[in-house]
């Protein structure tokens, strides 16, 4: 089997805002081969900064773009993959945004690698069974306590048993602001479902604004302080773990999703003191990488979970990674109403079973298809030239 081609499909709502949340738009690569079979991923990052990466022009030996590295190669097994994300790597060596675009095309190849050989990802990639996890609803804090209580008090009337709120006014206030917050969530969501919060990377470097806030958040229940401080504050996260430990504070940090290769994944595990270990698929180079970092998290004794706040493209790319092994049983699940989370893989999804799990799927490739409809509804078309050569223009669904 051959890569005949790889497509690029932004997809957007209607309207954009400056709110955190990334489900309002994407970058869907299809990867087609000469069988005729598809394989799909999406990227988390700006879409049309990823795009450049699979059309533009060469620079020189270091900048190549990812298409020029993938297509025309031979994709026959899991080792073929793990070759072509790392040709793409070398190719792409100086591309800054290199790991954030090549996530969708790896992804892709390993989706369409399942349906040729027909496995499952997390088969092809090591695991010998798939274990269930404990999705948690990922939302945004309302603008307030009352708001914040009423999303809350919706995601319990769902059934999850766990929660995530990030971001929104969190950091912004004061102590008593932030408390106030926090507070709503776990009135709304009741005492008994765990509770996670994301900070947003809101205190840069303030260890003792991070530190005020992890104490009182633990009298609250919360299972993790989430991206206090920025993910390049290696120091600072390791100074903050020291001293929640040292005072007995029943607290974990969390943090990762920053991490946008190998390396800075596996510095912040090795010398930031995390207690969880946050991965996105789409940011991180795919699932080849976010492998790595998983099987490197369970020899350090970290929990790895998943970072994901797009479509279920991505929550089946993610839980694939780190589906067989069970001490890591948290899964980000997101919980917006953008019709990008579920309408892109719809009616196909990684959904909750009647005891509020959900599992890796044992189908060929994800698990998932997409759904042309949505692409055809939500794709912006894009035409990009240089001195009237024709780069990249929108392929239809």
């Amino acid at each position: 089997m051959k890569i005949e081609g790889i497509d690029l499909f932004y997809v957007a709502l209607p309207t954009i805002t400056r709110t955190a949340d990334g489900t309002q738009d994407s970058l869907v690569v299809r990867v087609r081969t000469d069988n005729g079979l598809y394989g799909w991923g999406e990227c988390d990052a700006s879409p049309l900064v990823s795009m450049a990466a699979y059309v533009m022009p060469m620079s020189h030996s270091n900048i190549i773009n990812i298409s020029e590295a993938l297509v025309g190669e031979t994709l026959e097994s899991p080792g073929d993959v793990v070759r072509l994300r790392r040709k793409a790597g070398e190719f792409g060596l100086d591309i800054q945004q290199l790991d954030h675009a090549v996530a969708g095309a790896d992804i892709a190849m390993w989706d369409v690698l399942g349906k040729h050989l027909g496995e499952p990802v997390w088969k092809l990639i090591g695991h010998t069974e798939s274990h269930k996890k404990l999705p948690y609803a990922s939302v945004l804090f309302g603008e307030d306590p009352a708001e914040t209580r009423n999303i809350a008090t919706s995601i319990a009337r769902k059934n999850f048993r766990a929660a995530k709120f990030g971001w929104g006014p969190m950091g912004r206030g004061s102590l008593k602001d932030d408390v106030a917050l926090v507070q709503a969530a776990r009135d709304g969501l009741g005492p008994d479902s765990k509770l996670m919060v994301d900070a947003g990377v809101i205190w840069g470097d303030d260890v003792d604004a991070a530190y005020e806030r992890a104490v009182e958040f633990a009298d609250l229940g919360v299972t993790w302080l989430e991206e206090p401080l920025r993910t390049e504050e290696v120091g600072a996260y390791k100074a903050l773990s020291d001293r929640v430990r040292a005072n007995g504070i029943k607290i974990g940090i969390a943090g990762g999703e920053g991490a946008d290769f190998y390396r800075s994944a596996d510095d912040m595990m090795t010398n930031a003191g995390l207690d969880f270990v946050q991965i996105d698929v789409g940011r991180i180079g795919g699932i080849t990488e976010a492998r790595r970092v998983a099987d490197r998290a369970r020899e350090l004794g970290i929990q790895y979970v998943n970072h994901t706040f797009k479509s279920h493209l991505s929550v089946a790319a993610s839980i694939h990674v780190f589906a067989g092994y069970e001490e890591f049983d948290l899964t980000e699940y997101p919980s917006g109403d953008s019709p990008l989370i579920l309408g892109l893989t719809a009616p196909t999804g990684i959904f909750r079973d009647t005891e509020g799990l959900i599992e890796a799927p044992s189908t060929p490739g994800l698990g998932v298809e997409v759904n042309l409809d949505a692409i055809r509804k939500f794709q912006r078309r894009v035409h990009i030239e240089i001195d009237g050569e024709t780069l990249f223009a929108s392929p239809e669904p």
